[in-house]
């Protein structure tokens, strides 16, 4: 979300001006997508939320009296509809450590094919969105905010409904599910990666696909994205450096340009049916 998003433009949106309304969603767009992607484990899911959580903004903006900031108030409103969603994949087929654990010692054997570094690459982009699934839904986010989004407590309670104490000891025992399952289960936490041995189980499985790679054909973007809102005021004990570093993404141009045609046609109609 863009650092400035000032009261004139929402002075404007609320006036139903549509160059406002797709200036509002050009800002937005990406850090939401990243937070669905975090919490929902998978990219078309991601987009659908997206769409919705934007809605949602719209909306709602009306009934927002600005007794917080606005980028706070819209990461409660996506937050709300994430830890609520019932329609994903992951939603529909709950993951816990235990099962992933399974899965992951299921099948262990270097891959002989050629394209198999950028594979792992895809497998390891993957791979490390199902393993927040493993976290119940409000841990899960909590995890998210408080790792990759950089929020100090006072932010992410105030966009969670909790108190920052509170928050702070659930975010630590977040962080240490996280670290114990990794520190026995993925080769990432001690500086290595064997994606390269799961990448024929992945693909006979129908995980991966060599010739769709999905997190591989998302353009990066600039990791302050999704903190430039939310600056870490403290620092946080045993920094999970494996999620603190996965790439923040953009949708690609066509689907930013798609998304902003869909949500700010289906917010126009709305308004005029009004």
């Amino acid at each position: 979300m863009d650092k400035q998003i000032s009261e004139a433009l929402i002075e404007k949106v609320l006036d139903h001006q549509p160059q406002a309304v797709n200036e509002l969603i050009a800002q937005l767009q990406t850090s939401i997508f990243n937070l669905a992607l975090r919490m929902l484990g998978n990219i078309a899911d991601a987009e659908d939320a997206t769409q919705e959580i934007l809605l949602l903004v719209l909306e709602k903006l009306p009934a927002f009296r600005g007794e917080s900031a606005l980028t706070t108030w819209v990461y409660r409103v996506a937050v709300n509809r994430l830890i609520d969603e019932k329609r994903s994949m992951f939603a529909q087929h709950p993951l816990s450590f235990d099962a992933y654990a399974q899965d992951i010692q299921a099948y262990q054997q270097e891959s002989q094919r050629e394209d198999k570094l950028i594979l792992a690459r895809e497998l390891k982009l993957s791979c490390t969105n199902v393993m927040l699934q493993c976290l119940k839904p409000q841990d899960r986010c909590i995890f998210i905010l408080g790792t990759m989004f950089k929020a100090d407590s006072r932010q992410a309670a105030e966009i969670l409904g909790l108190t920052p104490e509170n928050y702070r000891q659930r975010l630590s025992r977040a962080r240490r599910k996280m670290a114990d399952f990794m520190s026995q289960y993925c080769y990432l936490a001690s500086g290595g990666c064997r994606c390269t041995c799961r990448i024929d189980f992945a693909i006979g499985t129908q995980r991966l696909d060599p010739e769709n790679l999905e997190y591989s054909k998302l353009p990066s973007a600039d990791p302050q994205v999704l903190h430039q809102h939310l600056e870490a005021m403290e620092k946080i004990e045993d920094h999970m450096t494996i999620f603190d570093q996965m790439e923040a993404c953009l949708l690609p141009e066509e689907k930013q340009r798609h998304l902003q045609e869909v949500v700010s046609s289906v917010w126009m109609e709305k308004v005029c049916q009004n």
